[in-house]
């Protein structure tokens, strides 16, 4: 009769083989997914660059039929938002932006509503609820620009912070909220 012989796992050198090979697997891929990541970020913070090297040398329509061009706002903080008038949540987060608008323009912040949307919708909602800050017109085209800028999912309300120097700051796809406006306040 044969008898099994039992190994101490000390003895093999830790944890039998394939308990080794299960360790080795998940670290490996562990590795892979935390290199793709830091791709991801590195490729989507280059593509952003670039978008918003581009959004500079832009120019938009206004509701009132004037144009808006981004090169006049650079060098100072702007808060850049995209919005529809369709879109709930951007309708609630207008009043916030507007006294956001009001209460750091002497600081020197800027706020632009990018309107995701056509001109005669616009032009009545401003009408019924007229904000301080400039709005212009991105139409439909408005969601790729948003996407160039980080919002992959093109859902809207999106905000983008950039700073003196016209670059990204902070992004936020949602509703924002007074916590969000008070910390963005610092950034600039």
């Amino acid at each position: 009769m044969k008898q099994a012989i039992e190994t101490d796992p000390d003895e093999t050198g830790g944890a039998p083989p394939r308990r080794r090979a299960l360790f080795a697997a998940v670290a490996a891929g562990a590795v892979l997914v935390g290199a793709g990541l830091a791709w991801r970020r590195h490729a989507l913070r280059d593509g952003v660059d670039d978008a918003v090297q581009a959004l500079w040398r832009l120019d938009f329509d206004t509701p009132s039929g004037g144009k808006l061009q981004m090169s006049a706002l650079r060098g100072r903080p702007l808060l850049l938002n995209f919005w529809a008038t369709w879109c709930p949540p951007c309708v609630e987060e207008l009043p916030m932006l507007d006294a956001f608008y009001r209460e750091r323009s002497p600081a020197g912040w800027q706020v632009l509503g990018l309107a995701v949307d056509q001109v005669a919708p616009v032009t009545s909602f401003l009408s019924r609820y007229p904000v301080g800050f400039p709005v212009a017109m991105a139409g439909t085209a408005g969601v790729a620009l948003s996407k160039s800028l980080g919002n992959l999912s093109g859902g809207l309300p999106f905000s983008v912070v950039l700073g003196r120097e016209g670059t990204v700051l902070h992004r936020k796809i949602g509703k924002i909220t007074p916590d969000d406006l008070r910390a963005w306040g610092s950034l600039g």
